[in-house]
This record gives structure tokens, C-alpha cells and sequence, in this order.
């Protein structure tokens, strides 16, 4: 976030320079300083603005690096979606809030999930739709995510078309297909490598074609997701 797009922001929210200092625990006079670039944007203030200004955690920039996008165990990753406002952890305390591409593939990145938490992935990708894709799919190629991040994507696109969504649907057909150019011949699972060799037998043959075409073995669909409607 630059200091520009802060005091568009405060602006936005129809706070003068006083009170969103307060709010940001800062000088009227450093506040001045960051809206003037004089003085950079850290982390801490960027989650702050997000939380006081009411903005989409897309606001957040997205790192995309090693260590953003590294597994993180299936508790974090609970508090991660939480912090998104994922209703199926809403009773969890929520972790301090992330750009949801590093939570999308942090969550990606991992041999083995927990079903709930693989469950509101395509969540997260229906919800925000204007996630910086292009750098993300190159991280997601990089680590080797492309089918599992395409076929996420594949279920969001259907789900926005079942609640006639047409609009975020046809913004999620257009990913999907830039991902299918990469992708991987291998099969695998999604984040559930830990599958014994009957359940994968069955899953090749009873998954769907989405599922076949991604080739992946996952039984995951929209008519099993909660937010389907």
C-alpha cells in the first residue's frame, strides 16, 4: 500500500488526518508524512488501515514468496479464513488478516488437509475474484499448484454459475483456461496424498470429469460446498 492510496482510502472513509491517526496509532504529523511518501507503508500499518477503513483484505499486498505461500499447519490456515470471514470458522479467533492469494496458496501448498479446510478453497477464489492472478499463477506454476489452483478455481466458476453469478463466473473461466495451458500430466490429490491405494483406485474412476481433466483424485464438488446457494 503506498501513501497515496492511504489517503485515498482515509478519504473514502471521510476521516481527517487527525482521526485516522488515532485510529492508526500514529502522529497527525507521521500520518502526513506517509500520505506524502515520505515515509514507507510498513506491514503493521497496512493491516491497521485495512481493519479501520473497512477494506478488502485485496487491499493488503500480496507477497507471493517463499514464506508466504510456504504449508502452514491446518490451525493457522483455520485462522487464515477465518480473518477472510470464512462463516465455517467464524467461531475461531481470526489471525492477523492476509492478502487472500498467500492464503489461497499457503493452503495449496500441502500434502495433507484437513476436508473442511480443502472445502473452502473454492470459497476463497468466488470471494475474491480480482486476487492478483497473474502473479499468482506464475508462484502457482513455480511450486507445481497449477491443477490443484486450476480446478479450485474450475469449482468457484461453477458454484458463481449456479447462484447466476454470470459476471464472476465468466472472470473465473478466463483463469481457468489461462492455467489449463500449463497443465501437469501427473495425477494427484488434492492435499490429500495420504489416501490408501483403494480409495485412490475408487476415485479414478468415480471423480468427476472436471476432476479427471485437472487430473486429480478428489471427490470435491459444488454440491457438497455449504455456500453452493
Amino acid at each position: 500500500m503506498t501513501g497515496r492510496q492511504l489517503e485515498q482510502y482515509r478519504r473514502q472513509a471521510k476521516r481527517t488526518q487527525q482521526q485516522a491517526a488515532r485510529d492508526l496509532g500514529v502522529s497527525q504529523t507521521y500520518l502526513s508524512l506517509l500520505e506524502n511518501g515520505k515515509r514507507p507503508v510498513n506491514e503493521g500499518l497496512e493491516t491497521k488501515a485495512v481493519r479501520s477503513f473497512g477494506l478488502l483484505p485485496t487491499e493488503l499486498a500480496a507477497k507471493l514468496t517463499h514464506a508466504s505461500v510456504r504449508p502452514v499447519s491446518d490451525d493457522q490456515l483455520a485462522a487464515d479464513l477465518a480473518a477472510l470471514g470464512y462463516e465455517g470458522f467464524s467461531h475461531l479467533r481470526p489471525s492477523r488478516s492476509k492478502n487472500p492469494a498467500d492464503v489461497l496458496l499457503s493452503a495449496l501448498n500441502c500434502s495433507k488437509r484437513d476436508a473442511r479446510l480443502v472445502e473452502a478453497l473454492p470459497w476463497v477464489v468466488l470471494e475474491f475474484p480480482n486476487m492478483p492472478w497473474a502473479r499468482m499463477m506464475r508462484t502457482a506454476k513455480a511450486y507445481d499448484l497449477q491443477n490443484r489452483l486450476g480446478f479450485v478455481t474450475n469449482v468457484a466458476r461453477r458454484v458463481a454459475e449456479l447462484r447466476g453469478d454470470m459476471d464472476t463466473a465468466q472472470r473465473l473461466k478466463r483463469h481457468e483456461l489461462e492455467l489449463e495451458h500449463s497443465l501437469l500430466v501427473r495425477e494427484e490429490t488434492l492435499c490429500n496424498e495420504t489416501m490408501t491405494n483403494s480409495e485412490r483406485k475408487w476415485l479414478a474412476v468415480n471423480r468427476s470429469d472436471e476432476a479427471q481433466r485437472w487430473h486429480l483424485l478428489t471427490d470435491l464438488s459444488p454440491k457438497f460446498l455449504s455456500y453452493y446457494e
